[in-house]
């Protein structure tokens, strides 16, 4: 495993990290395996792992604990996050932050984050949505602060809406944002646009979520994929975004090279960017584990490769 560095904390993670939103969020899940998974990716040296309350109500945070609570070895750095309010993902520009985040609803779920994870202080809270409108209101600042203060958080972040990477300029200017989680793969390529830059500047870390494309790019989805009801999965790929998405990797599987697959294809992509501090795959299975992990061994891309998968950009729009 390789690691790097937390700016501003200083902190070292290993550079593929664990993304716990389907031990809880997605159906098929089952928790004895979900452990096993778990332990497996400790012993290979991830040290990261992000989770959230709105996974299950608490449920994965419960279950990180429970491995925490075992675990002698190396400090794992977790994360969690603040679930809205109002219960609406993603925040709009509508929201006030009065609905979503009010002071008293942060530290709340910080409290109960705390208990679920079985810690005194959480390496990185972050809220799980989030709008620009909200940038220069004080009172999140002073929520952030206080919390920093009492020593319940390390560090702060903030998990930017899908396909809107530059959501969070403004909030990025305040100077309390230690760390934005984004969607970025080798289909969402748009926050090197302007994001990417801007967390340089300012020293800010940078959590590549969803690798895989909710799983398209593990190149198992079908045209004839269904999902149970209830899985994201089923919103995520409606029949005419299932269509699209597969023609798309059709044509990446062309430029996967020989002896490799198109996960590690898909990872070793996030890998190259050098303002990705971690990437968060989510895994529930030893074998997904251990095939995600092997990626992080210093392999460099090369540049005709890298320079191909640049054509496959897919600039999407949000859509509410």
């Amino acid at each position: 495993m390789n690691y790097r560095v937390f700016p501003r904390l200083g902190w070292l993670v290993s550079e593929i990290g664990y993304g716990t939103w389907g031990m809880a969020g997605w159906t098929g899940s089952d928790d004895a395996e979900s452990m096993r998974a778990m332990e497996r990716a400790l012993s290979l040296g991830c040290t990261f792992f992000d989770t959230a309350f709105a996974y299950g109500s608490g449920h994965s945070e419960r279950l990180l604990g429970q491995l925490l609570r075992g675990w002698r070895g190396e400090h794992v750095h977790v994360a969690t996050k603040v679930p809205p309010k109002n219960g609406r993902f993603p925040a709009g520009a509508d929201s006030a932050l009065a609905d979503v985040f009010p002071a008293e609803h942060i530290r709340e779920m910080t409290a109960k984050s705390l208990e679920n994870l079985g810690l005194d202080c959480v390496d990185l809270q972050q809220l799980h949505v989030w709008s620009d409108t909200w940038a220069d209101d004080e009172r999140w600042h002073r929520a952030v602060d206080d919390l920093k203060r009492e020593g319940l958080i390390r560090a702060f972040g903030l998990s930017l809406n899908r396909w809107e990477p530059a959501s969070a300029m403004k909030a990025l200017a305040t100077g309390l944002i230690d760390c934005v989680q984004v969607v970025y793969n080798i289909f969402d390529q748009n926050p090197e646009d302007e994001l990417f830059p801007l967390c340089r500047k300012l020293n800010v870390a940078v959590i590549a979520r969803v690798p895989f494309d909710e799983g398209s790019l593990t190149g198992a989805l079908t045209p004839d994929a269904t999902f149970p009801q209830g899985d994201w999965r089923t919103t995520y790929f409606k029949p005419e975004n299932l269509r699209a998405t597969l023609d798309r990797v059709e044509r990446l599987k062309a430029v996967v090279p020989d002896g490799m697959t198109l996960p590690e294809l898909a990872l070793r992509f996030i890998l190259e960017h050098p303002s990705v501090t971690t990437t968060i795959p989510g895994m529930r299975r030893v074998r997904h584990v251990e095939r995600n992990l092997a990626a992080s061994d210093g392999r460099r891309l090369p540049p005709t490769l890298l320079a191909e998968l640049r054509k496959h950009r897919w600039d999407r729009t949000p859509a509410r």
